[in-house]
């Protein structure tokens, strides 16, 4: 299989394809009397092809000029970050259902601590367990329908965003809440008030500035709110549910 090493090209990509190292992994650069260990990163296509880019144990990236006679060597495989969520709460019955459909963005989203990126891999169900607090607010089911970065969501997802609610409505949802990511949220809440028309229940799209499992996310405060809204709100349109100022108290 042929690695992936992103943005790398010329004679740094050949070198680091004849070191049989990837993205992620753990390598050793030697220029002449000086060495540099750190994790492989990945770099932007639009970057120069003179460079590698390293993230040293300290946390810090660092960039290595290519040189002809430098070597590297790889001291170690790139590790598959694993999210692994609490149990999930126990529904209190009673309470008004509400359907989360997660399209993923940050709200559905993990830090990959050994490159720095981002990946969209937190589903709904995910999102339950690490906020116990929805299943004193309602009666919450999760579904998956898109893991996308917002800045990919198209039109088509629209329409699919559209039938996932009409769909949840009719098995008898009290409230649907959307994760989405930020980036185009706005148009995705606007598209889905033109395609909903009519509505019975609040439809309430939320999103989140910093990733679900990182101890500063916004995720578990936006979401406290959209499914309240979801749940008890006094109308039924289609609406954000995002942090009402930068300290993240209230939606």
């Amino acid at each position: 299989m042929m690695p992936n090493l992103q943005g790398y090209r010329g004679p740094l990509r050949e070198l680091l394809e004849r070191s049989g190292v990837d993205i992620g992994d753990l390598i050793r650069v030697e220029k002449g009397s000086r060495i540099y260990e750190g994790y492989l990163m990945p770099r932007l296509e639009t970057a120069d092809e003179w460079h590698l880019v390293l993230k040293l144990r300290s946390g810090y990236n660092i960039g290595v000029a290519y040189e002809p006679s430098m070597r590297v060597k790889r001291l170690g495989a790139a590790v598959k970050p694993e999210f692994r969520p609490p149990p999930l709460p126990e529904q209190r019955s009673g309470l008004p259902k509400v359907s989360i459909i997660s399209t993923g963005g940050t709200i559905a989203s993990r830090v990959d601590y050994v490159t720095g990126g981002v990946h969209a891999a937190i589903s709904s169900r995910d999102l339950l367990s690490i906020v116990p607090e929805l299943a004193d607010i309602a009666l919450v089911e999760a579904d998956i329908l898109y893991s996308l970065f917002s800045e990919n969501i198209e039109a088509h997802h629209w329409s699919g965003m559209a039938r996932k609610v009409a769909e949840k409505i009719k098995s008898g949802a009290m409230g649907v809440v959307i994760t989405h990511g930020t980036d185009t949220m706005g148009y995705s809440a606007a598209a889905l008030s033109f395609a909903l028309r009519g509505l019975p229940v609040p439809v309430v799209f939320v999103g989140s500035q910093r990733s679900s499992d990182r101890p500063s996310s916004d995720a578990a405060t936006n979401l406290i709110g959209a499914v309240t809204a979801a749940a008890y709100a006094p109308f039924a349109e289609v609406v954000v549910a995002m942090h009402e100022t930068t300290s993240d108290t209230s939606i």
